[in-house]
C-alpha cells in the first residue's frame, strides 16, 4: 500500500496523503486520508478520494448535488485508475453510489404521508403530495432524521 501511495505523493505533489482510519478528502488542507488495509478496497478509496481533489470538490449544495459529485469522483477514480493499470469494479461504485442513493430516498421521503418531496435548503424538505415540510440532519453518515415542521408552504 505504502509504495503505491508513494506514486501517488509524486504524481500528485501539491496533494497530501495521510494514513488514517478511514478514506476522505480534505479541501482545507488539501489532504486526502487512507485507511492503509492494502486491499483493493482501500486502494479504489484512495483513488476515489483523490478523485475529488481533481475535480476541486470542497462543499455540496442539496442532496442530489453530492450524489453528483460522488459519481463524478468515481468516473475521476476510474481514468486515474487507468494510469496505474488498476481496473476498479463497476458493481463496488455502484454499491458506493447505493448507499448515497439510499440516504437521499430515506430522506426525501416524507414523515407524514409517505410521499417524497422536494429540498429548499440544505436541512428543509417540501412534500409534493400533502404539502407538509420536514428538517433533516446535516450528516451523511447517520440514520436519516426527519423532523415534521409545524407548518405547511
Amino acid at each position: 500500500m505504502e509504495t503505491f501511495v508513494d506514486k501517488l505523493r509524486q504524481d500528485y505533489e501539491h496533494i497530501t496523503f495521510k494514513r488514517t482510519g478511514v478514506a476522505s478528502w480534505s479541501p482545507e488542507i488539501g489532504q486526502v486520508s487512507y485507511s492503509g488495509h492494502g486491499d483493493e478496497t482501500s486502494i479504489w478509496s484512495i483513488l476515489h478520494e483523490l478523485g475529488h481533489a481533481l475535480l476541486g470538490h470542497r462543499s455540496y449544495e442539496s442532496d442530489i448535488n453530492l450524489l453528483r459529485k460522488e459519481a463524478a469522483a468515481w468516473e475521476k477514480a476510474v481514468s486515474i485508475a487507468n494510469k496505474y493499470d488498476i481496473v476498479i469494479g463497476q458493481s463496488h461504485i455502484q454499491n458506493c453510489l447505493d448507499t448515497y442513493r439510499d440516504w437521499l430516498h430515506k430522506r426525501s421521503t416524507c414523515p407524514t404521508c409517505g410521499s417524497h418531496g422536494v429540498q429548499q435548503s440544505k436541512a428543509l424538505y417540501c412534500c409534493l403530495n400533502c404539502r407538509g415540510t420536514w428538517k433533516v440532519s446535516s450528516a451523511r453518515f447517520c440514520r436519516p432524521y426527519r423532523l415534521k415542521s409545524a407548518q405547511t408552504i
